[in-house]
């Protein structure tokens, strides 16, 4: 059977029966669409009868919230899809509730195909049917024009489940701020405008619940707070988020889509109060778990600044099923950033200068990232190391190619009694001087560019395949010109000065000092093109350094 970029699911079974079978559902879904998955819901609707069926206002009630939310946990297992539940026939109770519009909605991404659980009484790919749900689908949301449709019944499995109600109710999912004990049944209610924040780093689908909750809650404005700058210090592996654009665009594609009735207003969440410490028109705050005591701080900051509290409505956490070691046990952008760890970022260089015979890593990270210890990792799995700190001692050797120069350049004074150049009284006269570290630079620089080369020619007479140059200063010195792919270890700021200052003996404002001569670990790894960290323990980093070696062996040119 073909497999489409994007598709529709007209889901018609009522919610309680609908939900045990949700997983197999998604699943067959998931066999027809690997892009993006858009679901409407219209429980009851019947795709069999003469009449073309129209679509309806649904209820939105605590058992719809939690519908909703359950199909983002479902539909979690099946990560390469982009499921975007939509909301425009969902109305939360309200006086001010919007018609449902008789236009057709826009989707981002048209749909291709058009599937339903409705089940016809033999099972077929019933025609009449089929072309009812293809007319319902034109009528409700822009399609491509050879729209196909597939009825997914009996594909997920009907025996098991009897067809009537399970009558079980789906477990709670959000809290509302009232102190009343909420039922399933009842309605939600509608607010002019509300507020939603965090991060959305990769949107995934805990945040499309929360989104979600928000869009059905707000009837006119939904102000969306999303962390920049300072906010973003704190989160683990931060040189691996998306830029604060890029989150942006996409968090807009996903509201549009599925409440296009809304306004949004997307803004940089700079502190953690953001509008909804201080704007006087908002009605609501949506939080999670995690965030439920920041919403009781912004609303007493609000209380001392004389304006009205926020309705809290709060999301139970989504659980990552497949969360592995050392990641969080609960749906997070921060897991998926270290699932990154070691995979491959963009491509490679084309570097036809290079012997052909030979694979170069250049690899580096700031100062106390434990570049060194990854370098000992990947000699472990067989790569030829060059190490750029040795090749300067050798350079700088008396008799070594940059001895001369640099004696001439900066004086005899430099050198210990036995004519070797004193390191410590180099650094003193090239520190913090930007024209005098030029000059040595441009001395010694490409001399260890040359002594690399002649290693790397060593490397392919021992018979090896990869080699890395290990170099703290490697983008610095331009040499990612003489690499296939760019290797950053990175850690925090924090974790590098602790290291430094127990490794070098140093204070923390000499540690400080040294990181802040080199280039920071975002701007590494904007140009890098695998990522490593060695912030756990030993055995995760070796976990991490043999993903990529083995990712590195399948994308490497094979030899002839």
């Amino acid at each position: 059977m073909a497999v489409f970029r994007s598709g529709l699911l007209v889901l018609t079974t009522p919610l309680a029966s609908l939900a045990p079978r949700l997983a197999p559902i998604l699943t067959s879904a998931a066999r027809l669409v690997n892009h993006t998955l858009y679901v409407h819901l219209q429980p009851g609707m019947s795709l069999g009868g003469p009449a073309q069926p129209q679509s309806s206002l649904v209820q939105a009630t605590f058992e719809v919230l939690d519908f909703i939310t359950h199909l983002y946990a479902g539909a979690d297992v099946h990560r390469h899809l982009d499921v975007r539940v939509l909301l425009t026939n969902i109305g939360a109770k309200s006086a001010f509730l919007p018609p449902l519009p008789s236009s057709v909605q826009n989707l981002a991404h048209p749909p291709e195909v058009v599937l339903t659980d409705f089940q016809t009484l033999d099972g077929s790919q019933y025609n009449p049917v089929k072309q009812q749900l293809e007319r319902y689908a034109t009528s409700c949301y822009s399609c491509c024009p050879q729209l196909a449709s597939v009825l997914l019944y009996p594909d997920y499995g009907p025996g098991e489940l009897p067809v009537e109600s399970l009558d079980v109710p789906l477990p709670s999912t959000i809290r509302p701020a009232s102190p009343v004990a909420r039922s399933p049944k009842q309605p939600v209610r509608g607010y002019h405008r509300g507020a939603v924040g965090g991060t959305f780093d990769r949107l995934h689908n805990a945040h499309k619940v929360l989104l979600s909750v928000a869009c059905i809650l707000a009837q006119e404005q939904l102000v969306v707070g999303v962390a920049d700058k300072d906010l973003l210090k704190s989160k683990l592996l931060p040189e691996l988020l998306q830029p604060y654009a890029e989150r942006v665009d996409h968090l807009s594609e996903f509201l549009v889509d599925i409440k296009p009735s809304l306004t949004f207003d997307i803004i940089p969440l700079l502190d953690p109060y953001g509008p909804a410490g201080s704007d006087p028109s908002l009605e609501f705050l949506v939080v999670s778990e995690e965030t439920y005591r920041g919403g009781m701080a912004v609303n007493r900051f609000r209380l001392e600044n004389d304006l009205e509290e926020l309705a809290l409505y709060q999301i139970q956490l989504l659980k990552d099923q497949s969360h592995k070691e050392n990641e969080e046990d609960k749906v997070s952008s921060s897991s998926f950033r270290q699932r990154m760890l070691g995979t491959l970022l963009r491509p490679p260089y084309k570097r036809p200068e290079l012997p052909a015979q030979l694979y170069v890593i250049g690899l580096t990270g700031i100062s106390g990232s434990g570049k060194s210890s990854v370098a000992q990792r990947l000699k472990g799995l067989g790569a030829y190391v060059i190490d750029s700190d040795q090749l300067g001692h050798r350079a700088y050797a008396p008799g070594g190619p940059a001895y001369q120069p640099v004696v001439e350049a900066f004086g005899t004074d430099i050198l210990h009694k036995d004519g070797i150049i004193n390191r410590k009284v180099l650094g003193s006269r090239v520190f913090g001087n930007k024209k005098q570290l030029k000059i040595l630079t441009d001395i010694v620089w490409p001399v260890i560019a040359k002594l690399a080369r002649e290693e790397m020619a060593q490397a392919m007479a021992e018979g090896k395949h990869v080699c890395v140059v290990d170099a703290a200063m490697l983008l610095e010195a331009g040499w990612q010109n003489m690499v296939h792919e760019v290797w950053t270890v990175v850690i925090p700021e924090t974790e590098a000065i602790r290291r430094i200052m127990e490794r070098d003996g140093l204070s923390e404002a000499a540690a400080q000092s040294r990181l802040q001569s080199q280039m920071s670990g975002q701007q590494l790894v904007d140009q890098s093109h695998v990522v490593l960290s060695t912030l756990w323990e030993p055995h995760v980093t070796q976990g991490q350094v043999e993903k990529a070696w083995a990712l590195l062996q399948k994308r490497m040119p094979q030899s002839p």
